[in-house]
């Protein structure tokens, strides 16, 4: 296929839900795609804008674009489904099968998913997030007590974001440490992480790869090099490994899969 083509995510609240499934299907196929998100698409006002960009966009392109939706309201979502486009309608392809298998009317509440419903799990999202980032990069390791697990790696490999990742999506309460040369050079845990050693778990990661990560922010710098991040890496998995600590290596896997291997490997409690 020659030239650009268009992705759409249309919802009539954030547009999580259809980027998380279009973006989960697309990469299955090994394309170059404008994705364009267009959110709080709940008016008839709104549709027909987003109908017009489509078909711009198939016309700058010369191609189709596709479309992820999912609007509720019935009129909103036949106008966006007069575009000229693939669309793939979330809630026609999804509600109508389970209404008629379970018998009963969906609800047709625009962002439930999303939204503020359970206030409860939204509390649980907050204070998870609120102790990931306290607890970032070894600070306040005297409460560590309230952690359900500790990440333990080197600068970059991926700590914080897994951390944050936990805490939002699943309401874990994830803390990290931060391998400093004094304990790679100790080789043994620290004070702060004796009591809690069955809540650590170690990721490590190619140098590299490592390498490259860290020239992002400090190019040309011993913390960047290569030879660096090869003494670093080997130092920090011979720690995990003297430590008998669980480990995950994140070279090429996304911060999702990282933070679902650790749920499932550790058997965390899921609060979300």
């Amino acid at each position: 296929m020659t030239g650009k083509r268009s992705v759409f995510f249309i919802s009539d609240r954030t547009g999580i839900t259809a980027e998380m499934l279009g973006r989960s299907l697309l990469t299955q196929f090994d394309l170059g795609l404008e994705q364009h998100t267009l959110p709080f698409t709940h008016s008839i006002a709104r549709a027909r804008d987003a109908v017009q960009r489509i078909n711009e966009a198939n016309r700058v392109n010369k191609a189709r674009s596709m479309v992820f939706s999912s609007i509720i309201d019935d009129e909103i979502r036949a106008v966006v489904h007069s575009a000229d486009a693939l669309v793939f309608d979330l809630f026609e392809t999804f509600v109508g099968p389970l209404e008629a298998e379970l018998k009963l009317h969906s609800s047709h509440t625009i962002g439930r998913s999303h939204g503020m419903i359970d206030s409860k799990s939204y509390d649980v999202r907050i204070d998870a997030m609120n102790y990931a980032l306290c607890h970032d990069d070894g600070g306040n390791t005297h409460q560590y007590d309230q952690a359900d697990i500790i990440l333990i790696g080197v600068s970059r490999c991926g700590k914080t974001p897994t951390c944050i990742y936990l805490a939002l999506q699943y309401g874990v309460y994830a803390a990290n440490y931060p391998l400093t040369e004094e304990d790679l050079l100790g080789g043994r845990l620290r004070e702060p992480l004796l009591p809690h050693r069955r809540k650590l778990y170690g990721l490590t990661i190619q140098p590299e790869r490592l390498a490259r990560i860290r020239s992002e922010r400090r190019r040309n710098t011993v913390y960047a090099s290569l030879r660096q991040c090869q003494y670093e890496v080997a130092r920090a998995k011979g720690l995990m490994e003297k430590a008998k600590m669980p480990m995950s290596d994140t070279t090429v896997m996304s911060i999702e899969e990282i933070a679902s291997t650790i749920v499932h490997e550790r058997k965390l409690r899921r609060r979300l």
